[in-house]
């Protein structure tokens, strides 16, 4: 585990270090960022007392779909933000977001590099940036000890992402949805989105597909299944 004063991207830095051979299980620390991206490439903003991290992965023959690693990240980042929350209302929602008391606390980000998939995880812990079309909110303010370190939490963080990532490898992508299921919306939550022309999609959330697709009814009765996009609930 390494931690650097400041960088533009931590995965920047480990899609390069992929490159040029890093192995799997090293994480890369940023105490602040000053190029951090999000999905879809929207600007992170990346204020100290966060935290910022990245990490990558091999990929191997006989591994899940690597884009399955996206439901490794966020039920790791999960349970790690359940560690230090002593309340229940922290939920995941599709495809790899993480609300506490409905806010978004965490980004998760994912980048092919060579024959690795690097994951780049943020996460409010003293500070809750603004995000555009979105409440945020930090675990200082859900409640949690204000002298919790972005240090303290990563290695938690690693301790349950190898946890995890050895569950995907060893169990399956199956065992690694229904655990994801278990921790988010329930099903019936009221979810919308948008296709791929922009158009507005409502529905009920019925469950993931086996590859990991949103599943959604709509008023219709008609069943779809969403495999990009963002989710909204109600």
């Amino acid at each position: 585990m390494e931690t650097v004063a400041e960088t533009a991207s931590t995965n920047a830095d480990m899609k390069a270090r992929a490159l040029s051979g890093a192995e799997e299980g090293l994480w890369l620390r940023a105490e602040r960022q000053s190029g951090g991206v999000g999905r879809l490439g929207r600007k992170w903003e990346s204020p100290e007392g966060n935290l910022y991290c990245s990490t990558l992965v091999a990929c191997r023959r006989e591994d899940p779909a690597p884009s399955s690693l996206s439901f490794v990240a966020a039920l790791a980042v999960h349970k790690a933000i359940s560690a230090y929350l002593s309340h229940q209302d922290i939920r995941l929602k599709w495809p790899n977001d993480i609300l506490v008391s409905g806010s978004k606390i965490c980004g998760i980000l994912l980048e092919r590099s060579a024959n690795a998939v690097v994951i780049g995880i943020g996460v409010n812990i003293a500070v809750a940036p603004e995000v555009e079309g979105r409440t945020v909110t930090n675990l200082y303010q859900e409640g949690s000890d204000t002298n919790l370190a972005p240090a303290q939490f990563l290695e938690t963080l690693a301790k349950l992402f190898a946890d995890t990532l050895d569950k995907w490898r060893n169990l399956g992508l199956p065992a690694i949805l229904k655990e994801w299921q278990q921790c988010a919306h329930p099903v019936g939550t009221r979810l919308s989105t948008s296709d791929e022309k922009g158009e507005r999609l409502e529905g009920e959330f019925v469950g993931l597909s086996d590859d990991g697709a949103l599943r959604l009814r709509k008023p219709d009765g008609a069943l779809i299944e969403i495999h990009a996009g963002d989710v909204h609930v109600g």
